[in-house]
């Protein structure tokens, strides 16, 4: 899932030194491992609902051609994230972090459980409420434990650590659902097995400290310098103490100046609102280019290409979550050779041409579906009612059969092409084994289609050009960009900001497609994806390397860098010049 926390960039020599704690000091590792595991439980939720929502469908009829409900069984999560992220930052603050975490883990687990035992999809929903509040709280609460008990020196490959658990929980939730396919219970077992991690989490952390920061703030110092000193070595450990004790003190004091911050005080301040417009604005573009779509219902997404089987479904996504995967560790390589700016802007560039070719597949696929057979098989006693009560049968394909209702209808494909004409029949569990018996496909989502394969490689293109770009570059701009007293309100914010067009894409992705279709849903993404474009090129500035000094003069001067691949000139020469 693109959203919650990211760390900062990092580069290989910090990586190398993380492996070699394995047997310098194990006993960091096993903080920040213990800690990142909050990332995988984030990962693997996303993740698994996009697999579990095909089984449910099945098993749920209530939830099967109800768009909204199934809309709202993954984007509950979502909702319960948004309080959770809430609660975890007064909790963190009042009861500290690892109490933050357990909690979350306690969540998470019963959430899990719900699941797993829901008889139908009111307690499921219930149960992604509690799974979403144990994710709000994870995802901003792991990483911060994890920076807050790791050596200064290889502090962002650590916390950087926790974004890779949350692209690995993803392809983890995919293997997991795999594995499951042909299981009694499918979804209820791929649904509660996320609760293992959470017991397995919150047993480990039960054995370990709080955060050395948190204890400092709250006068337990004897505590936190114990931790310090199983943290860091004799020759560093004192210099550590001190500079913690000063952060501390410097904290605390920007904390009780900021609580005089009003909402009107900051968008009077210059600076701050330039920074906010461009830092709210590329967490808002994130999600509305459609990322989430993808994650969420990347094996529907698949279906309506024309992938009949789940399993198929299930097995094909696989790519897209390796794939995301993989775009989070090139994104740690290219951030500080190419610019945060520059790298947004090939992403966006890729993921306009990606969603251009999604929808032009998806016009060729429900345009050129199969027609409705009109020849005599057994199975014309479970003709569709409409297609028998129809005037015009003629004109009858694959996508009209799908879109009755009166009962719902399935197609049922020709055995000896896909792509032949086939039957339109009356969508139930007794026809679809019938039309499977035959060694027949079955469709109920999308229809069969040549152009099916095409839509995998948009859908790989497009993980391929946004993970790297716009997955993880608007928390790294979001946590340059203001000033040092803000920055704690105005990240709140950008991350709040994130959240909510999160779950307005997810609430809102398959309402689209069945009222306009896929094809009509990704052009308005790629519209989007446009304007996304041109706000980066105008309101972003390039961040990379720069003081933040700097970056509070160029959004002072509104001196906005339009010619991207061209090398910035020193802000110091040109104030001189004026």
């Amino acid at each position: 899932m693109e959203g919650g926390f990211h760390g900062g960039t990092t580069d290989g020599s910090a990586f190398r030194q993380c492996f070699s704690l394995l047997w310098n000091n194990p006993y960091v590792l096993r903080l920040a491992f213990s800690a990142g595991i909050g990332g995988l439980l984030f990962g693997y939720d996303t993740g698994v609902i996009s697999g579990a929502l095909l089984y449910v469908r099945d098993d749920f009829k209530s939830v099967d051609r109800n768009t909204v409900l199934q809309e709202t069984i993954v984007s509950m999560a979502i909702a319960g994230a948004i309080i959770g992220a809430a609660i975890g930052g007064w909790m963190n603050d009042r009861y500290g972090r690892r109490t933050a975490i357990l909690m979350a883990d306690f969540l998470f687990f019963i959430g899990a459980v719900i699941m797993a035992a829901s008889p139908g999809p009111s307690l499921l929903i219930v149960g992604r409420v509690f799974v979403g509040l144990g994710v709000g709280m994870a995802s901003m609460t792991s990483p911060l434990y994890i920076s807050e008990a790791s050596p200064a020196k290889i502090r962002g490959a650590l916390v950087s650590t926790n974004g890779f658990l949350i692209t690995g929980g993803q392809f983890l939730s995919y293997l997991i659902n795999l594995a499951f396919t042909k299981a009694p219970g499918t979804w209820r077992w791929m649904l509660g097995v996320a609760g293992v991690p959470a017991l397995v989490q919150f047993l480990l952390m039960l054995f370990l400290p709080e955060s050395p920061r948190w204890l400092y703030r709250k006068g337990r110092s004897e505590e936190a310098e114990r931790i310090l000193r199983k943290i860091y070595s004799p020759n560093e450990v004192e210099a550590e103490i001190q500079d913690l004790k000063d952060s501390v003190e410097a904290e605390i004091k920007e904390k009780q100046s900021s609580e005089k911050i009003s909402m009107i005080k900051l968008l009077k301040t210059k600076t701050v609102r330039r920074g906010l417009y461009a830092g709210v604005g590329l967490q808002v573009f994130q999600q509305f280019v459609g990322i989430n779509t993808v994650m969420y219902y990347s094996p529907s997404i698949v279906q309506l290409a024309g992938f009949a089987s789940n399993e198929t479904a299930l097995l094909l996504s696989l790519v897209t979550a390796g794939l995301n995967a993989l775009g989070s560790i090139v994104s740690i390589y290219f951030i500080d050779r190419t610019g945060r700016k520059k790298l947004l802007v090939i992403s966006l560039f890729g993921v306009v041409i990606s969603l251009g070719l999604l929808s032009g597949v998806f016009h060729e696929t429900t345009s050129h579906s199969p027609l409705v057979s009109t020849k005599t098989t057994q199975l014309n006693a479970y003709t569709c009612p409409d297609y028998s009560l129809a005037r015009e049968t003629a004109s009858w394909d694959c996508m009209k059969c799908l879109k009755a209702s009166s009962p719902d209808c399935g197609f049922c494909a020709s055995a000896a092409n896909k792509l032949f004409p086939g039957e339109c029949l009356v969508s139930n569990d007794t026809v679809k084994d019938l039309c499977l018996g035959e060694d027949r496909l079955w469709y109920t989502r999308g229809c069969p289609s040549k152009f099916g394969w095409l839509a995998l490689i948009g859908l790989a293109l497009y993980i391929i050009f946004f993970s790297p770009g716009m997955g993880t570059v608007p928390w790294i701009v979001n946590s340059e960009i203001y000033p040092l007293r803000y920055r704690g309100v105005c990240g709140g914010i950008a991350a709040t900001a994130n959240w909510v067009s999160n779950l307005v894409v997810a609430q809102s992705f398959l309402s689209l497609t069945q009222s306009i279709g896929p094809s009509w849903t990704f052009l308005i993404f790629g519209l989007i994806s446009i304007v996304a474009l041109m706000f980066v090129l105008i309101c972003v500035p390039e961040t990379k390397g720069l003081p933040i000094e700097e970056i509070e003069q160029m959004l002072e001067n509104k001196a906005l860098h339009l010619k991207f691949w061209e090398k910035r000139a020193d802000t110091s020469e040109k104030g001189q010049g004026a």
